[in-house]
């Protein structure tokens, strides 16, 4: 599913040697899987009319999925192109030897009782076909924990989701490390002439989770920035409804397809650029004397000078909207911020006298879109429109 879900960016960018290794890593991932299960081994043996034809299958998508997984990692961390081609390329062909040579050698040995779950212990003694699972596993031990090495000695040097990427696969390679240490263990247990099989059947599918993990530590860094996106998309909610909402029906807000809904990041550009523009339109009607009054009561209120600067603000803007709001005033109107109802802004029009000398630009950049999304909600913003509303009223 995952890799399914890439294949469009494929696609578009099937150039890419990283976007290819991150795609061949997903779907070698879930393969694995797949081809070691007994259903599927009794399926691949059926069709193939070969006892046992699913054991290198299976082995050769582990050992592919290692490559990919070396190529990947050297493919992110980047540097030089040149010496990341150099590099990807032995790793590459290095490991399509060793698949090479794990079918050569199943095609000399010799199979001939179907074992769908414990094939490595029951033909450990078995000429080539033993010297194919030690390759395998050796094989497969490097690729873990040489990406374990490369993993941890670059975690220190990133932030946020890369990092808790870099930790998931440092994670899930050492349970893939484990994967093969116990395989080893059953194999040389039975080299000494004791049975001790449990350990590849029962306890080795059970670190196996490790290639799950690993699969997630690759993918968290395509989803962790769309996960930032849709929580700030989220927690701007309330400035967007306050600036550009359906309330005031003189607000242009870009209509988006429904074909566009997984698209959280055009979502999130089009809601930020719906309230900066929201911004501008009220740039000659915000007065700093009401900024200046709040920030005060903020302060007093035991607010940081960075919170008291936001509260200050928000009741600015949301004074400055209340005026600049059509509809009528009506007897009890608040814009009701203190229980959340942002989007009933109430207007009092040409009644408000919109001081134009007053007026400061506003800091649009997304951090303080944010403080001032959250500043909004604030019961000292809410005094601030009613004290307003309260004027205008007498005014009136």
């Amino acid at each position: 599913m995952g890799f399914a879900a890439q294949l469009p960016d494929l696609w578009r960018h099937r150039r890419d040697p990283l976007k290819r290794s991150f795609c061949a890593v997903i779907l070698l991932s879930g393969l694995c899987f797949v081809l070691g299960a007994p259903p599927t081994v009794a399926l691949v043996n059926r069709l193939t009319g070969v006892p046992n034809m699913a054991a290198p299958l299976a082995y050769g998508a582990v050992t592919a999925f290692g490559a990919a997984s070396l190529i990947l990692i050297v493919h992110w961390r980047g540097s030089d192109p040149v010496q990341v081609r150099r590099t990807s390329r032995a790793w590459l062909f290095s490991y399509l030897g060793v698949i090479v040579a794990e079918g050569v050698l199943f095609s000399l040995g010799d199979t001939p009782v179907e074992r769908r779950a414990d094939f490595d212990t029951y033909y450990a003694s078995t000429p080539f076909i033993r010297e194919m699972i030690v390759l395998y596993l050796m094989a497969h031990t490097v690729a873990a924990v040489t990406t374990t090495m490369l993993c941890w000695s670059w975690i220190g040097k990133v932030k946020r989701w890369t990092r808790g990427s870099l930790a998931l696969l440092v994670l899930g390679w050492l349970f893939t490390s484990a994967y093969s240490v116990v395989k080893f263990v059953a194999l040389t247990a039975h080299w000494l002439g004791r049975h001790w099989d449990g350990l590849s059947t029962s306890v080795a599918p059970l670190v196996a989770v490790g290639s799950c993990l690993a699969s997630a530590g690759y993918i968290l860094p395509l989803v962790g920035p769309r996960i930032d996106s849709a929580v700030t998309f989220v927690r701007l909610r309330p400035l967007f409804r306050l600036l550009a909402g359906p309330a005031g029906r003189r607000r242009c807000v870009t209509e988006l397809s429904w074909r566009t809904i997984g698209d959280v990041e055009l979502r999130l550009t089009t809601r930020e650029t719906a309230i900066r523009d929201g911004l501008k339109r009220l740039a000659g009607q915000l007065d700093d004397q009401v900024r200046q009054t709040a920030y005060r009561d903020a302060m007093a209120a035991g607010s940081s000078a960075a919170e008291a600067e936001a509260i200050g603000t928000a009741a600015m803007v949301a004074v400055a909207a209340l005026a600049e709001a059509p509809a009528s005033v009506p007897e009890t109107g608040t814009i009701g911020i203190s229980v959340g109802d942002v989007d009933v802004v109430v207007s009092v029009g040409a009644r408000v006298r919109r001081p134009a000398a007053g007026s400061r630009s506003l800091d649009t950049c997304q951090p303080s879109l944010l403080s001032l999304s959250k500043a909004v909600r604030t019961p000292i913003v809410d005094a601030a429109v009613q004290s307003r509303m309260t004027a205008v009223r007498q005014l009136s």
